[in-house]
């Protein structure tokens, strides 16, 4: 897939590196001559020039763009006149950082419907994790639901899936197991790997140290932990 990615920052850095080492093809866009130089190994194309300017933006190939992403941060002015001009050109798939209410509001008031609050995400899924005790991470789905990590409760030690029998007694599902194992390196030295088990059959044994990724509502993962 193809993504542009406004504002290189430290957020959107890290969104177009990571893009990029996933295989889609990344152009980012600053207006800092040294960001755009010193990224130019980490993201597939970048270029520099200011996203407000309505002629320098409209020489970019937005129409090839499957998603366009504003990612500028402290400058508010600029992310909301970046998002306009945007709209203005009818780029498809528009997809906005926010940094305050205020800005959201005027952003949904031109029609745009994907945000990208990436300070509020990290720190209500930190405050999950400090909440609830063996909590490895969170990722909230809606108001109600979450996609959580959790280390495997001593009670369901040795117990397999079935047993468990979690989505009956709690409402929960299992959709993986995350588990570090020991393997040797070329040269014989062991290392630690962590691997995802992938779809896990009923007679799965948990054991000791196992992450349990689980989809759930907030209060039934609460009360499988208690």
């Amino acid at each position: 897939m193809k993504f542009i990615v406004f504002g290189l920052g430290n957020f959107g850095c890290a969104l177009g590196a990571r893009l990029t080492d996933m295989g889609h093809e990344v152009l980012g866009v600053d207006k800092s001559y040294s960001k755009v130089e010193s990224l130019k190994e980490n993201i597939s194309h970048t270029v520099c020039l200011d996203s407000t300017d309505a002629v320098a933006v409209k020489g970019l190939p937005l129409k090839d763009a499957d998603a366009v992403i504003v990612a500028i941060g402290e400058d508010e002015g600029a992310s909301i006149m970046t998002t306009a001009l945007l709209k203005q050109m009818k780029v498809k798939r528009i997809i906005s950082r926010v940094m305050s209410p205020l800005q959201r509001m005027v952003i949904e008031a031109m029609g745009i419907t994907e945000f990208i609050d990436p300070e509020k995400e990290t720190a209500e899924r930190m405050a999950t994790m400090l909440d609830i005790k063996n909590v490895v991470d969170s990722f909230q789905l809606s108001d109600r639901y979450r996609i959580m990590e959790i280390t495997v409760p001593d009670r369901y030690v040795g117990s397999t899936i079935e047993e468990a029998d979690f989505i009956h007694r709690y409402r929960v599902s299992i959709l993986t197991v995350i588990r570090k194992e020991e393997e040797k390196t070329l040269l014989g030295v062991n290392k630690t790997v962590t691997r995802v088990l992938g779809v896990l059959p009923p007679n799965f044994e948990m054991e000791k140290g196992d992450i349990l990724v689980l989809f759930g509502d907030l209060k039934d993962i609460e009360n499988l932990m208690k």
